[in-house]
């Protein structure tokens, strides 16, 4: 490899802000580990990100960009209280935004150096694939989870079925992440028996809910892989998960340092590991430092079972469900490739609850058979007031929109 890396970075000094836009390649790696030795305040971002990247450098104060082999210095004017503590305890720091539907994305300010003290602990590492992306808390710590245990990161040329499919033979994959939404595309596919090699002995999801009949179906045509249910968020860091049973939606919650309780529904967690901060937003932690996480859990002793976010409830007269409810059912209706349920404001009810269906190629929907199906499987404020028929948007995290 060249040396760009460090003939480049040296002009960079401990406490800087740098946006490093790439992916988990040679070079990107190289870099976020060059950068991080130097004790910077690091940005991982991704080239599908692209249109808010500039939104992303006045949020985050950044003095550098790192991109396609250029490095190029921004004129920055004032900083963050957040980032000049950090920069006064000579810590390195990391910056992530978050992907709500709502709003602009939240700066999220990680103390690096803490957030790499987990990793000091060896712990056993398989061949993994990259999947979850560069600017994710998820992929970032499945990086150095692997190179700080001598494993070997698999990198795909695309994150599309086929693609990761192909990688996972060609290079001896043992350990898949994923998203559900991957899981049920790969489902779709028709590749699952033929195209996921031997070697695969775990695939892990994550980032968002899991439906219990893509699981159910990934568990029985793959009997001797081990599913792993992983939760986390930008805020907190990712949590020592562990999944009832490889086909249960049920998982313990935990770890070091971790604390968590169940109020009205809604799981809220405390952890040693979480942001100092947002660099664009108030503090979303309580005097006692919980944090809401607005996730809707079914309980069973130990366990929980993330059923929607409190942002899905939906509520028709009075008769309040959550649209993952709605969405259960109908996945298991013949020909049913994705579907999504949102709320629509009611004149009457007060909200109704309206579907987009996403077909299986070469497959038509019958609304009349569809709708008198809902009918039957769910009570009658549950059923969409209007079906439709259409693509159920992904974004670039394999997560639906």
């Amino acid at each position: 490899m060249e040396k760009r890396t460090e003939a480049h970075l040296s002009t960079i000094r401990q406490g800087d802000v740098v946006a490093l836009v790439g992916d988990f390649d040679a070079q990107s790696i190289s870099d976020l580990v060059a950068l991080v030795d130097r004790g910077v305040i690091l940005v991982p971002l991704s080239a599908g990100t692209q249109s808010d990247h500039e939104y992303f450098f006045e949020t985050a104060s950044v003095d550098w960009v790192v991109s396609n082999g250029s490095v190029l210095r921004r004129q920055q004017v004032g900083s963050h209280r957040l980032l000049e503590e950090l920069k006064n305890r000579e810590h390195s720091g990391l910056i992530l935004f978050s992907t709500g539907t709502t709003g602009r994305p939240k700066a999220i300010l990680h103390d690096m150096t803490m957030f790499l003290r987990r990793f000091s602990t060896p712990r056993p590492t398989l061949r993994t694939l990259s999947f979850l992306m560069f600017d994710h808390i998820g992929g970032i710590n499945t990086l150095f989870h692997t190179l700080f245990n001598g494993g070997v990161v698999i990198v795909p040329p695309d994150r599309s079925v086929q693609g990761v499919l192909a990688m996972c033979s060609d290079h001896n994959v043992e350990v898949l992440p994923t998203t559900p939404t991957f899981l049920r595309l790969m489902l779709l596919s028709g590749l699952v028996l033929e195209a996921i090699p031997k070697s695969v002995k775990v695939i892990t999801y994550g980032t968002e809910r899991m439906d219990q009949p893509t699981l159910s179906e990934l568990c029985k045509q793959l009997p001797d892989v081990d599913f792993r249910q992983t939760y986390g968020m930008s805020e907190l860091g990712i949590l020592r998960v562990k999944s009832r049973s490889r086909d249960s939606l049920f998982m313990h919650v935990g770890g070091e340092g971790v604390e968590i309780r169940v109020d009205e529904g809604v799981l809220k967690i405390r952890s040693e590991t979480r942001m100092l901060g947002y660099l664009n937003s108030e503090s979303p932690f309580d005097q006692d430092g919980w944090y809401d996480t607005r996730d809707l859990v079914e309980q069973s002793g130990e366990f929980v079972k993330i059923i929607g976010r409190t942002t899905e409830v939906i509520n028709v007269g009075g008769l309040k469900f959550v649209a993952s409810e709605v969405e259960r059912v109908a996945l298991e209706y013949p020909g049913i490739a994705m579907v999504q349920v949102f709320p629509k404001d009611n004149p009457v009810t007060g909200q109704h609850c309206e579907l987009t269906a996403m077909m299986v190629d070469g497959c038509e929907l019958n609304l009349a058979e569809f709708k008198s199906y809902l009918k039957a499987k769910l009570p009658s404020h549950m059923v969409p007031l209007r079906i439709r028929e259409g693509a159920v948007v992904v974004n670039h995290r394999f997560k639906r929109v």
